[in-house]
């Protein structure tokens, strides 16, 4: 049975987020809402609507006029082939030393890198989104310097794809926590599939809450690649966790946001090192001073 896909593109995250959630109360009812930056720098955001039955196209075109948007386009998909075209579209990624690609591409696996698999049907974290590279980047540059770090936690670690990046480049286990049950189910696979089973040990907690994570602070490295409001939340945690001359890569932040969770953490005894945009994207590097 064919599935339908409408597309349409418009300015700014908080209209796109409002056209996605109006999109939702249309007949016949959406399959599902994705809203997704387009990571080049232009501040366009794509909403993308997938139905199992063909889409109302005049109630799309009102609602894309209503919201300042292009006018959807829609295109009939069939189911076979979405998988298929997912894992065609989505190339490995390289950030720094790291190669992240899925298995479809394992056989464009260069030499020399440190490669990390994540499969293309795992969204969030596969080193696609402009935070996830900004975290890799970050931890090569560290390494570059000649950083070794000994002691390491990933906060919200989605796919563990940056606890697994620290893994491969230094000797001692890390810890990589999430709150979302079914995220460290994916990280636990995912650390199977890069046959670093016992270097990376995954955790459901909220922020730094497990006995696992408090026994084995302080770090000399914590990532958090959230968002806004949890990394301001977690600051105190954070500067009680990490060790004097420790390091913390944060991201999940919009280039706006990130004067202000920087200037959060300096009030907190942890300060700016580094900063990279990408996209609309920012990841900072901080360290304990």
């Amino acid at each position: 049975m064919p599935t339908y896909t409408a597309l349409t593109t418009l300015i700014g995250k908080e209209p796109a987020e409002a056209l996605g959630e109006a999109v939702e109360e249309l007949d016949p009812m959406p399959e599902g809402v994705g809203v997704f930056e387009i990571e080049d720098g232009s501040g366009l955001w794509e909403v993308g609507v997938y139905y199992t039955e063909e889409p109302d196209d005049v109630a799309l075109d009102i609602l894309a006029a209503a919201f300042g948007a292009k006018p959807f386009v829609i295109s009939e998909v069939p189911e076979t082939d979405w998988v298929a075209k997912v894992k065609r579209e989505l190339a490995p990624v390289v950030a720094g030393r790291f190669f992240v690609y899925g298995s479809h591409d394992a056989d464009k696996v260069p030499d020399g890198v440190e490669s990390l698999l994540i499969e293309a049907n795992m969204a969030f974290g596969t080193g696609h989104h402009g935070t996830t590279q900004g975290c890799l980047r970050a931890l090569d540059r560290l390494a570059e310097q000649g950083v070794v770090c000994t002691n390491v936690a990933d906060i919200g670690c989605g796919t563990a794809v940056l606890a697994m990046a620290a893994a491969r480049i230094w000797p001692n286990p890390v810890l990589a926590s999430d709150i979302d049950p079914v995220a460290v189910e994916v990280a636990e696979a995912n650390v199977v599939a890069n046959n670093l089973d016992g270097r990376v040990i995954c955790l459901e907690a909220a922020g730094f809450g497990h006995p696992q994570l408090a026994a084995a602070a302080p770090y000399d490295l914590v990532f958090a690649n959230i968002l806004k409001g949890p990394l301001l939340d977690i600051a105190p945690d954070m500067a009680a966790n990490l060790c004097d001359g420790g390091w913390a890569i944060l991201s999940g932040l919009l280039v706006e946001q990130a004067d202000e969770v920087a200037a959060h953490y300096a009030k907190n005894g942890i300060n700016l090192v580094h900063r990279e945009d990408i996209g609309e994207w920012s990841a900072l590097t901080l360290r304990k001073i």
